[in-house]
């Protein structure tokens, strides 16, 4: 339990007295529960013999998602309070981890485990690609790095796609260093964003735009840099540009080892999520699966 944790001293005698310390304490610490509302919640506990979270439920001093909230935070595994963070609330991950679009999420993530991470310890990284834009592939690729961090497992997600970047604006980041200024000797491991109030998880932005993206990914280095990384995190995920419109999203799933396909419902065309399919199997990228995004 670290210091924030730690409510004071009568928010703690409060919470001890209901018999459910860890919830109160979060609550009141977290400015979502009054002292004196804490007590009239014991009250009601006590004369109607139900759980701390019904009782204040009951009484409409607090929301079940307060009760969620304070759940998560019991479990180690935090998410974050709208309007709070600096990351968009397009990562529904991180923002409403009980929704269904999560839960869908939670189901790919069990699949990429049977499939490809718990296949071999060597299986570490995954690149995120579709045959266009506006197919949800950033949205994927940041969603489904959340959902990782929330196992435990350290997680890192790279924004490859050096033409059309997005996870910077995802996560709230600067984008003044990052993948291409790494890859063109500018920068170092400082470009990794680690994202405190959540669990485990760091993000390499794509950095400036450069002239020569293709050029850049297809250095000895970003392979080298790949490879490092995977040592030092649990999973590795990969964004990349459409790969209809350059080849370096070929050229990052080359790299990771593996690759799912986004594919969005009424816009993707067969032949072209056929053709990024071809283009992987024939450079020896483990197709791990195609993903349906609908959200």
């Amino acid at each position: 339990m670290t210091s924030k944790d730690v409510a004071p001293a009568s928010a703690r005698s409060v919470a001890q007295a209901s018999g459910d310390r860890s919830i109160g304490a979060i609550l009141i610490d977290a400015g979502r529960l009054r002292l004196e509302d804490a007590e009239q919640i014991i009250r009601l506990q006590r004369d109607e013999g139900i759980a701390f979270g019904e009782a204040a439920v009951k009484l409409g001093l607090l929301t079940q998602a307060d009760i969620e909230f304070a759940l998560s935070r019991q479990f180690s595994y935090p998410y974050l309070q709208r309007g709070r963070s600096n990351v968009s609330e397009d990562v529904v991950a991180a923002y409403a981890p009980f929704s269904a679009p999560v839960e869908s999420l939670r189901a790919l993530r069990s699949q990429l485990m049977l499939r490809w991470f718990g296949v071999s310890s060597e299986h570490k990284a995954l690149a995120i690609v579709s045959a266009e834009r506006k197919e949800g592939r950033s949205y994927i690729a940041a969603n489904l790095a959340v959902t990782f961090s929330q196992l435990g497992a350290r997680t890192l997600l790279i924004d490859a796609d050096l033409r059309n970047p997005s996870q910077h604006r995802l996560f709230g980041l600067e984008s003044r260093i990052g993948l291409s200024t790494v890859l063109s000797g500018r920068a170092g491991r400082e470009s990794i964003h680690r994202i405190p109030a959540l669990l485990d998880i760091s993000i390499l932005p794509a950095g400036p735009v450069p002239p020569n993206p293709s050029e850049l990914l297809s250095r000895a280095a970003f392979r080298r840099l790949t490879q490092e990384l995977a040592r030092d995190y649990d999973t590795v995920i990969l964004d990349t540009p459409a790969a209809g419109e350059s080849s370096d999203a070929l050229v990052v799933s080359v790299c990771a080892g593996a690759a799912i396909i986004v594919v969005r419902r009424n816009r993707a065309r067969t032949w072209q999520v056929r053709g990024v399919a071809d283009g992987a199997v024939q450079n020896s990228v483990t197709l791990v699966g195609t993903v349906l995004n609908d959200y």
